[in-house]
């Protein structure tokens, strides 16, 4: 092997190595500064206590389906701008004409897609009101009693 290869190899390694300890640095620096006890455990079953307040209720909820369409929504718009940055960089290099209405279709399927979700309601909050039952009547039923 000539130098130039082993210098190839040592920047590989080198980088190898940099992206392993920013994937391990993390879990490692917070095993190192996380509290070894928990506070107010008193009578208590070990319960990891955050902001030093009790849990109230259970930890499994259900969430409204609006969560999941907003999450949705932003996950298609993100990988959007993904294919958004190709022909950013490569705009008005090559074919300026037909990157501009390549862009211009593309951005307007995307705004399509937001016109669709607005009309179906998607960005609405709507809360869930409980309704307490039927009122109760002042009158009382009639009833028929054998004679």
């Amino acid at each position: 092997m000539d130098n130039r290869s082993i210098s190839d190899l040592i920047y590989v390694c080198a980088f190898c190595l940099g992206g392993l300890a920013f994937a391990i640095g993390p879990v490692v620096i917070a095993l190192l500064l996380a509290a070894r006890k928990t506070r107010q455990t008193v009578n208590k079953t070990g319960q990891f206590i955050e902001c030093g307040m009790d849990p109230i209720g259970d930890a499994w909820i259900r969430y409204s389906a609006v969560y999941y369409l907003y999450a949705l929504v932003f996950v298609a718009f993100a990988v959007d701008v993904l294919y958004l940055v190709p022909v950013a960089v490569i705009y008005n290099r090559v074919f300026p004409v037909r990157d501009l209405v390549e862009l211009l279709i593309f951005v307007g399927i995307l705004s399509l897609v937001i016109v669709y979700a607005w009309k179906k309601g998607v960005f609405e909050w709507k809360l869930k009101k409980e309704s307490p039952g039927p009122a109760p009547t002042a009158q009382a039923a009639p009833t028929t009693s054998p004679r």
